[in-house]
């Protein structure tokens, strides 16, 4: 019988994030309006939507063998996955957030030790609880469906325990931040028998060098240029690289091909200083992926 890699992809806010990252990593995942099982061109992978809340407790009971959730559900799961790496786009598609503890402005709840006895609403229940008791400051934790900013905000609770990637949501409802509970990134997770799995294994870190060589490209593009061998050395001090840029002879005597990786936002800044030492055909590509 094939083995089959079962991969939970994260229903939700993270979705459509994931399934970018995955097409930038050559794979076409198509998902039907109807279907929690999306369509893959690898027949070797079965792709699942799970919500991100409950990814980590399916990785763990090994109903999924891999998966991809947010940090702050494994620890409100306080799960014991294998954290195998981080998803962090550079252009801002899964990137750390906050949990963080917020009041109205005009409260006099200054620090947490304030909210003692006090109410507080957020979706994070049972690790707001652990953080809470490992400060020994007893405070009672509903549960929170939605609109949690609107429940301090009308007095129903007298903090929130709420998600902030700017801070700009808490700012426009008249919150202020109090303290940090946690600080939460985009994780690939995997059952810890699958991982033992030879063949499930070498899966994992095939799918896993693909998604981390297109988030590390995701920010980086090419240049080509061609420059006399004079001019070379004041090209090379101001063209940065990840490693030295290759040279190569032209069949143009006494000129050199330079080819560099670069962030995409340095070329805007280099590239007239480029062209007022000597360069000539410079050539600008996207990068599709990038193998460290």
């Amino acid at each position: 019988m094939k083995k089959v890699l079962n991969l939970g992809i994260p229903k939700g806010s993270l979705q459509e994030k994931t399934l970018e990252i995955f097409r930038m990593a050559g794979f076409k995942i198509y998902i039907s309006p109807r279907s929690y099982f999306p369509c893959v061109d690898d027949l070797e992978i079965r792709p699942v939507l799970i919500r991100a809340q409950e990814m980590s407790r399916y990785v763990e009971d090994g109903v999924l063998d891999c998966g991809i959730t947010g940090e702050d559900w494994i620890l409100e799961n306080n799960s014991s996955v294998l954290r195998l790496t981080e998803l962090l786009y550079a252009k801002r598609t899964l990137n750390s957030v906050r949990w963080v503890v917020a009041v109205r402005e005009d409260s006099k709840i200054k620090k947490l030790t304030d909210l003692k006895g006090k109410r507080i609403a957020t979706e994070l229940v049972d690790y707001t609880k652990r953080f809470f008791k490992d400060k020994k400051i007893n405070i009672e934790v509903e549960f929170s469906w939605g609109a949690t900013e609107v429940k301090v905000k009308s007095g129903l609770v007298d903090a929130i325990v709420e998600l902030t990637e700017t801070g700009e949501s808490l700012q426009a409802n008249s919150l202020k931040e109090i303290a940090t509970v946690c600080v939460s990134t985009t994780k690939f997770i995997a059952n810890s028998s699958s991982y033992k799995d030879k063949w499930k294994r070498k899966k994992m870190e095939h799918l896993l060098l693909l998604l981390k060589g297109a988030l590390e490209a995701s920010d980086k593009v090419g240049l080509k240029l061609n420059v006399k061998k004079r001019n070379l050395e004041k090209i090379l001090t101001v063209l940065p690289a990840l490693k030295r840029p290759t040279i190569s002879s032209l069949s143009l005597k006494d000129w050199v091909a330079c080819e560099v990786i670069i962030e995409e936002k340095e070329v805007r800044k280099i590239l007239p200083l480029l062209k007022e030492r000597g360069a000539q055909g410079i050539i600008e590509y996207p990068l599709n992926k990038v193998i460290y």
